[in-house]
């Protein structure tokens, strides 16, 4: 398989875009008190004049009286209305791209809808899906092609929100896109209709799922599109659909094929297809991907590799799985980001197993070990906005944490545990995760507590320290330095490879060769040999 450390270096190169922009961070006291239900995000489309022209509307529970609101919203678009609850208000679009409403009167708890009427040019991504905003680009016969992309920018940086990721619409959102006649959008859930006037066309698309809001957005071209349905592990049946440019149509059935491959994997390790009111979905965009969830973007351009003889593409592979991680379980505070990017490229090593076998598995997270820089530790404190919490080990150092954590519990008690925070409601959908949420289901399948070692391979950028010494002659103590918890490593001997259990204390082990510690790589470890 390509070496996953080359899709790390691509997904890390994520900065901040031209506009500073960041997601996340300390949750500020005005918003800490809104409950988002359901985004409306209603525009024109103008593909010549690359502008935007239309509204927005966010409809919130609002949890304790106020006298002031607060919105995210970059600075470069223009407001020219506002109204609350049907009303004309006054605000202020300030320059650090925030929307302030000052009330005449406190606002009372309960429901409330505000209405934002803007417009003019957004931003463009300078080098996307890395550094976000709009992509104004051309198919091959010249017709648009229009991409959003906004993880680490959030969705401000075309429609106002809430931009933290610990608050989703839970009722959904609408997306209603005109464009020119002849091109199509493509956007999260089911289409609900398409309405054609003279020269333009509207789509209106709707997901009543929980949705992050940098999942909140549409891609335009002058799409085909090629379908069939799938049957879920659960029995479900689900469409999946490929909205593909008119010049790689005779590409989009294998694309589908891979597609239900990926689909059949993915669902072995983390459960049923999470979306299965709506559709599997991807569109071809001229980014290289993104997780959007129910429309994942796609730009690999049909670079295939073969696994196991198959035909495999990684970066659908690893889009998708993210429908589960990142989309169906979801940090709620980017600090735990690597919840969502490690498991899912944990994911992206189960697809190595299940079509080329444990041996290719166990060679690449052996790569992957070796690629793990330790500059920072994965997790980064708490509150952390999107830009600081976004670095390389989040994917690699993650990924191998669960490859140790499988190795350290046993797969009768992993893979299930696994599995349970992938469809357990109480980790899923409206109910957002941390580590502390992650260690706890994990410690509980185990049996006792695996805290210790989420702390020194999630919050430092420690190695395991593994001190072994010839106490005799043929034989050695092995024991941990710096890990106050018994766990099983493997040690070569002249006899043969021998799976022992060690503490601080230390385990005697017989042989008539130098011991080798952990030589198919379980562990991110410094050996120290007296």
């Amino acid at each position: 398989m390509r070496n996953l450390s080359i899709l790390w270096f691509l997904l890390f190169s994520l900065t901040i875009n031209s506009q500073d922009l960041k997601s996340g961070g300390v949750l500020k006291p005005e918003q800490a008190i809104m409950d988002i239900r359901h985004y409306t995000v209603a525009l024109d489309v103008n593909p010549t004049e690359k502008s935007i022209n239309g509204y927005t509307e966010i409809d919130f529970n609002l949890l304790q009286p106020t006298s002031n609101l607060l919105f995210d919203f970059w600075h470069g678009l223009t407001i020219s209305k506002l109204w609350l609850n049907g009303k004309p208000q006054t605000f202020t679009h300030t320059s650090d791209d925030y929307i302030k409403i000052p009330l005449s009167q406190p606002l009372a708890v309960g429901k409330v809808k505000l209405k934002v009427a803007y417009g003019g040019k957004p931003a463009v991504a300078t080098r996307p899906p890395w550094t976000g905003g709009f992509q104004w680009e051309k198919d091959a016969k010249g017709n648009p092609w229009i991409s959003i992309t906004c993880q680490g920018e959030g969705a401000k940086i075309y429609f106002p929100c809430k931009d933290h990721p610990s608050d989703e619409p839970n009722e959904g959102a609408d997306m209603i896109i005109t464009v020119p006649k002849g091109l199509v959008v493509t956007a999260p859930g089911l289409l609900q209709k398409v309405t054609t006037k003279k020269n333009k066309s509207t789509y209106h698309w709707k997901t009543n799922y929980t949705i992050s809001n940098y999942c909140i957005l549409f891609n335009i071209a002058k799409y085909k599109m090629t379908k069939r349905i799938y049957t879920t592990v659960d029995g479900n049946k689900v469409p999946i659909e490929y909205y593909v440019t008119e010049e790689n149509f005779d590409k989009a059935e294998h694309l589908l094929d891979l597609y239900e491959q990926s689909c059949k994997i993915l669902e072995k390790y983390f459960g049923e297809y999470p979306w299965v009111k709506e559709a599997i979905r991807a569109s071809e965009t001229p980014h290289l991907g993104m997780e959007h969830q129910t429309n994942i973007a796609y730009g690999n351009k049909y670079k295939y590799e073969k696994l196991g003889g198959k035909d495999f593409d990684w970066l659908l592979h690893h889009e998708f799985g993210h429908e589960w991680w990142a989309n169906k379980v979801t940090n709620r505070d980017w600090a735990h980001m690597w919840i969502q990017e490690g498991i899912c490229s944990f994911g992206d090593e189960l697809a190595t197993r299940e079509l080329a076998g444990e041996e290719a598995y166990l060679k690449g997270m052996q790569q992957t070990a070796r690629n793990v820089q330790n500059k920072f530790p994965v997790v980064r404190g708490e509150q952390v906005d999107s830009d600081s919490a976004y670095h390389g080990d989040i994917y690699g150092k993650g990924a191998f944490f669960m490859h140790t954590l499988r190795y350290v519990m046993g797969d009768d008690k992993f893979f299930p545990a696994l599995k349970k925070l992938a469809t357990d409601p109480q980790y899923t959908y409206d109910n957002t995760v941390v580590t502390a949420d992650v260690e706890k289901l994990f410690s509980g399948a185990y049996g006792k507590s695996l805290e210790p070692l989420f702390h020194l391979f999630l919050y430092t950028t420690d190695k395991l320290e593994v001190h072994v010494r010839e106490t005799k002659e043929n034989e050695y103590q092995v024991r941990l330095l710096n890990l106050d918890m018994p766990v099983p490593i493997d040690v070569q001997t002249d006899a043969g490879i021998q799976r022992i259990m060690t503490d601080k204390k230390g385990t005697t082990v017989t042989s008539k060769s130098p011991v080798i510690i952990d030589p198919k790589v379980f562990y991110l470890k410094k050996v120290i040999i007296e």
